[in-house]
């Protein structure tokens, strides 16, 4: 075939021939793939807020993905138009979480690899990432930190405090410190042993201390 070949209407035009079966089989497993993706997002969240839209969308995104693979694999002019119009396309959805972008590159690999014919493939590699990201937000979870906030009237009540915390949890460690008119407070990352939160009370009921609070720390000072 010469490059003049390549121009010729005979070959831009020639259209791989897809069966209903065959469309119907790589929707069903684009469907599978995408509920999957979305389970697996569902039970590993950990941010901080959980955002339904989204979550759907990995679901849609695999569909789209999937169709378009398999319109662009059927004929050279159609993959020619849409590698054209996508390159001119631009989304501005703002991503809260980076974990979010990794399960948008799932669902539109899912799609893309289901489209193309390798079921098995999407299958077993959509299988292992979902794994993989279970095991290890689940071991994050265990190791989930919390920000301690203590106020204070002075010092003699703030080390009682720091004492009080220091025994009850795995891990203490100071990140800020104000002192005012007011008294004292104190911010400190914690790991706790396990999920009991009673020393929180009993700090609380230390002479001197006015407030505690316990915040859960994902990256950002709020929970």
């Amino acid at each position: 075939m010469t490059f003049q070949d390549i121009f010729k209407s005979g070959f831009l035009e020639s259209v791989t021939e897809f069966s209903a079966v065959d469309i119907l089989i790589g929707m069903a497993f684009a469907v599978v793939i995408g509920l999957f993706v979305f389970m697996v997002y569902k039970k590993t969240f950990n941010g901080v807020m959980y955002s339904t839209g989204f979550a759907l969308t990995l679901v849609g995104l695999c569909l789209v993905t999937t169709l378009v693979i398999m319109a662009v694999t059927s004929n050279v002019v159609l993959s020619l138009g849409m590698v054209g119009a996508l390159s001119i396309v631009r989304f501005r959805a703002a991503i809260k979480e980076p974990m979010e972008i990794v399960y948008l590159f799932w669902s539109m690999a899912g799609g893309i690899v289901t489209g193309a014919g390798l079921i098995p493939l999407a299958v077993i590699g959509s299988a292992v990432i979902g794994v993989i990201l279970m095991l290890l937000a689940n071991r994050k979870m265990h190791e989930n930190p919390y920000i301690l906030i203590v106020n204070c009237e002075d010092e003699q009540s703030e080390q009682t405090a720091l004492h009080t915390a220091e025994k009850a949890v795995e891990r203490f460690v100071v990140k800020s410190k104000i002192v005012n008119a007011g008294g004292i407070e104190l911010t400190a990352e914690i790991r706790m042993k396990d999920a009991a939160t009673s020393f929180v009370n009993r700090m609380n009921e230390i002479d001197g201390v006015n407030n505690v609070a316990l915040v859960s720390y994902n990256g950002e000072y709020m929970s």
